[in-house]
């Protein structure tokens, strides 16, 4: 075991106090133990979850803050009992660096439904200290938490893997939204929402997107490859797709009704919401009457997170982004809570925290 990640400065940005402003922030990251792997951060996708917990939007927040759950980097050190990674390779972590391993969940590749797993920053870790996460210059992660990045994939295009991507395809596996042919909507175009087209895409499926926004139509049929796009708040369009879809992913963040959306399902159809309205209402007949089910999800295990990466560098799915220097983060968390951005700024870490 090493001591030098205990003694070596990790340099991030973090934000003080619930203004949220991010500044330069110097700290140490924790010995690398038997099962770390030491990684040097080249990349970290912006979150809206780095807005709600700089600015203390749940009410427990622990400053100083450092955001970003969407980690790409470089291996720089094993831990003598690590078997899965070596000096050089390339690796991911995700919204979560601990577990009990020891539950149903962390026994079934589910660890994000844990009750002792541990976010990758701003909660308390099994040896008391606060995690911070990949706004900074290296991360310390037990193995398990940590995923391959093929070699051929761009560093700077799997972190937004590590959230929005795998926020998306765990329902979409869970409920085999993967069948070439069935029909997918998607709601809301935003990391989240471009990801669930391009899996829609990928697995055959025919996609609808669901917007309140024209402005969203070109981008959603030219750029994105969907097939329809639909304004969800024109009534006569909304009547004409009628009972037409199999499934719905709801990624919307924003409160909106559900019975307009509810109605689009066929006999049997799945909505899946992976957004945080602030309630969530509809019509039981709107259930009841057709064998409709909604479903919640959030990221997701180990397990899926490594098929998901294996599945975008097999076939070649890459998000759109947005590549920022670290000392524009704050522009740019401005600029996510107005939805300007096509669809997920990454933080180039390596060339721009120094």
């Amino acid at each position: 075991m090493s001591s030098e990640g205990a003694k070596e400065d990790c340099l991030g940005w973090a934000a003080r106090d619930p203004s949220g402003r991010l500044s330069p922030y110097k700290f140490c990251r924790r010995t690398v133990g038997s099962d770390d792997v030491s990684i040097r951060i080249t990349h970290c996708g912006v979150c809206y979850a780095d807005v709600a917990w700089t600015r203390n939007e749940h009410g427990d927040s622990k400053y100083p803050l450092v955001p970003g759950h969407e980690i790409v980097g470089i291996v720089k050190q094993v831990g003598s009992s690590v078997q899965r990674f070596k000096v050089g390779d390339h690796v991911g972590v995700g919204t979560y660096v601990n577990s009990c391993r020891e539950c149903e969940y962390c026994n079934d590749g589910l660890e994000v439904h844990c009750e002792k797993m541990v976010l990758t920053f701003d909660r308390i870790d099994t040896d008391g200290t606060v995690t911070k996460g990949g706004y900074s210059s290296h991360i310390v992660v037990h193995e398990r938490y940590c995923f391959k990045i093929p070699e051929n994939y761009p560093m700077d295009l799997a972190a937004p893997l590590l959230c929005a991507g795998i926020t998306v395809y765990t329902p979409m596996i869970r409920h085999k939204m993967n069948q070439p042919g069935k029909s997918l909507g998607v709601i809301g175009l935003g990391g989240l929402g471009h990801m669930a087209v391009k899996f829609g895409k990928a697995f055959g499926l025919k996609v609808t997107v669901l917007s309140t926004s024209i402005s969203k139509k070109e981008e959603a049929l030219s750029l994105l490859g969907a097939d329809h796009f639909v304004i969800s708040s024109d009534v006569e369009q909304m009547k004409a797709i009628a009972k037409s879809l199999d499934f719905i992913i709801d990624t919307a963040a924003g409160d909106h009704p559900f019975d307009p959306y509810m109605s689009l399902l066929k006999t049997g159809g799945i909505l899946a919401l992976v957004g945080f309205p602030s309630e969530v209402k509809f019509s039981p007949a709107n259930l009841h009457r057709n064998m409709r089910t909604v479903s919640g999800s959030i990221t997701g295990g180990t397990k899926d997170t490594q098929e998901m990466i294996d599945l975008c560098a097999a076939q070649k799915i890459y998000p759109n982004i947005e590549v920022i220097p670290i000392d524009y983060a704050n522009e740019a968390l401005e600029r996510l809570i107005k939805r300007d951005v096509k669809y997920r700024f990454v933080i180039d870490i390596e060339n721009s925290l120094k």
